[in-house]
């Protein structure tokens, strides 16, 4: 699967496939696995997958039988799989591959094809009553567009990917409002002045009632996630449920699905502790929006000193991305393990001009082992930069 088929998180832009004629010639194939189950479709740049591990946690803990579609992996292809929490079984892996290879062979599908592919027939085999389906890029283009949900939910919309979805807000908004279907409800988690009228504009064309749910939901509850930056994304999932109306949820059970996400789900890489004394962070924060909010928390937790393994893949806005951190840090460089990490001696070179000083490292191991000699019990730790930073330390 790897070696063969082009990949975006190996990859990257060259990787991705802007239309959706791959996908659709492929479940055609498959008999249309994807009209087999009901669905939620979740968007956005920052908060979807927090998002939607939410989400399915509070309808397992309703007692259905929720299937989960998340990316990228952290360690495991089979992470983005899941039911109830359980990854897709390897023999259903090797199998769906084997009785499908004579299609990869004549029609060159993307990595993420495959695997939309993959996902869509095993949730349709399996039964689930309701599978929660993370947008991979965008979401107009996006392999996942192919669903008609029961409700679409589009989180915080960040400057991301820009060569692929667009220079602005707008246009990003646009190509995650792609998700937006005929008389669908469409919840957005948050209102950002930038995107509203581009919602409210493509909701208004397909006759699907536009929830803000920023505006709609003053309840506070709470989640086992740790991160102040969940209050947002609680918000969003909350209204989502709300416009469940074939779905029964209780209280006792939207409060308990909240509180166990990582036992339902097994979510990892959110402001996930790895560590006490020292006490080390990482989270999979990758961009400007989500790196802010993130290091922001950092600064606000209480240590002696502060240490930052840090370790970026090569399309990100440096000049955006490095005055976020702090410079009373000190840094531990390196390279994420793919052929897209962004090489540490440019990493540390271009730190160095906005403050951030550190030493540099070959593996993301390496460094991080550095850091716990380094660091005494009333430190602090943090791990990110990349998805795939995060990856190499869980």
């Amino acid at each position: 699967m790897f070696a063969q088929l082009p990949m975006y998180q190996q990859k990257g832009k060259q990787a991705y496939k802007a239309k959706l004629d791959g996908i659709r010639k492929f479940t055609e194939y498959l008999g249309h696995p994807e009209t087999g189950f009901k669905s939620i479709h979740v968007a956005g740049t920052n908060g979807k997958g927090s998002s939607s591990h939410m989400l399915a946690s509070i309808l397992q803990e309703a007692g259905y039988k929720v299937g989960l579609y998340t990316s990228p992996h952290l360690k495991d292809f089979r992470e983005r799989i899941r039911i109830n929490g359980e990854c897709i079984t390897e023999d259903f892996v090797v199998g769906f591959i084997e009785q499908n290879q004579s299609f990869f062979n004549t029609d060159h599908l993307s990595f993420f094809e495959m695997t939309v592919g993959m996902a869509f027939d095993y949730f349709a085999k399996e039964k689930v009553d309701i599978a929660v389906v993370e947008v991979g890029l965008g979401g107009r283009l996006d392999s996942t567009n192919i669903i008609t949900p029961e409700v679409s939910l589009i989180v915080n919309i960040g400057l991301d990917h820009v060569d692929m979805l667009g220079d602005s807000l707008s246009k990003i908004a646009f190509e995650k409002a792609g998700i937006i279907k005929e008389g669908v409800p469409v919840v957005i988690s948050e209102c950002q002045e930038e995107t509203t009228e581009t919602f409210e504009q493509v909701s208004r064309s397909k006759n699907a009632k536009l929830v803000f749910a920023e505006r709609e939901v003053n309840e506070i509850y709470q989640t086992s996630l740790l991160g102040d930056y969940q209050a947002k994304n609680i918000k969003g999932v909350l209204a989502v449920i709300d416009q469940l109306s074939d779905f029964h949820i209780s209280e006792a059970q939207l409060r308990s699905g909240l509180m166990n996400v990582v036992q339902n789900t097994g979510l990892m890489g959110r402001w996930q502790q790895l560590h006490s004394a020292p006490t080390v962070i990482c989270d999979t924060a990758h961009n400007k929006e989500g790196l802010s909010i993130v290091i922001n928390q950092v600064t606000q937790q209480k240590f002696k000193k502060l240490f930052i393994v840090l370790g970026l893949v090569k399309e990100k806005d440096l000049n955006a991305i490095l005055p976020l951190f702090p410079k009373e840090a000190t840094y531990y460089f390196s390279s994420p393990n793919i052929s897209r990490g962004l090489d540490v001696n440019e990493l540390a070179f271009k730190a160095k001009e906005f403050g951030l000083l550190g030493g540099k490292f070959e593996r993301i191991e390496a460094a991080y082992q550095a850091a716990l000699k380094d660091a005494s019990p009333e430190d602090f730790i943090f791990v990110g930069g990349s998805t795939f930073t995060v990856a190499e330390v869980i």
